[in-house]
């Protein structure tokens, strides 16, 4: 296995049970991107959560990131906390590195939920990750990036329902900086593309598509759908945070899942 060497002070591990690995999503972390869901998850399995690096408090590091390398790392936390065969959940493109975790450690993944999830960046996905990157410059204004975020983030029916202090709230979360790993996590999206790996997958896999999801559009879970064998495919009415607008919902569309099929 080569991989970075995970910090497991980086890593969030609670409840008992089968284990369920999770893979965040870009300029997030584990708290993050799971954070609503963890006690829930929680409650019926191991759950195992590594930040990769740049996220929470692991270190970038001086080795490049690689999507390989990100597959190796998850893997590699999830053994050393103890867990040895586990799901594997998703999000954003925890869901590609989810993917290439499966691939890499077949004997290790026993099945994947993949929710908002992308085998390959379209166009317009591209765009999204330029400008996110450009306004994150560090001569970037931090309120203007922290207003885009919102937009791409958030669905239109949840910005729509929210008052102008709860905006502004998420406005000061997002202006109070990105880990330190997010321009090198994004610059990632400018080669993945795993479509070659989703028929090699030979495991149970539910891909979640968020209805509202203006970052990796539902065209994207499609088509992580329609290349896996034997894929599930559920529907959440909500944008890509979903465990801030359906944390209820997501949990129970994984953990009912995973009972179903024994992982």
């Amino acid at each position: 296995m080569t991989s970075l060497p995970p910090s497991q002070k980086s890593v969030i591990v609670r409840g008992s049970g089968p284990g369920l690995l999770l893979a965040h999503g870009a300029g997030s972390d584990i708290e993050d991107s799971y954070g609503p869901v963890l006690e829930s998850l929680a409650a019926r399995r191991t759950v195992i959560g590594p930040n990769y690096p740049g996220s929470g408090n692991n270190p970038l590091g001086d080795l490049p990131l690689t999507l390989d390398r990100l597959a190796d790392h998850i893997v590699e936390s999830a053994v050393q906390s103890g867990v040895h065969s586990f799901a594997i959940s998703g999000f954003s493109l925890g869901a590609t590195v989810a993917v290439r975790a499966a691939v890499r450690h077949p004997e290790r993944v026993a099945a994947l939920v993949l929710s908002a999830g992308f085998a390959r960046p379209n166009a317009r996905l591209k765009l999204v990750i330029d400008t996110w990157r450009a306004l994150g410059a560090p001569d970037g204004d931090s309120r203007v990036l922290a207003s885009y975020l919102s937009l791409a983030v958030g669905g239109t029916r949840w910005l729509d329902a929210r008052s102008h202090e709860e905006v502004e709230e998420q406005l000061g979360l997002f202006a109070a900086g990105m880990p330190p790993g997010t321009d090198a996590q994004l610059a990632l999206f400018d080669g993945i593309d795993v479509r070659a790996d989703l028929a090699r997958i030979a495991v149970p896999v539910l891909v979640v598509s968020p209805l509202g999801d203006l970052l990796t559009t539902p065209v994207h879970s499609r088509e992580l759908a329609d290349g896996i064998p034997g894929a599930r495919l559920a529907t959440l009415d909500c944008g890509h945070a979903i465990a801030a607008e359906r944390p209820a919902e997501w949990a129970a569309v994984i953990t009912e899942f995973l009972d179903g099929v024994g992982g």
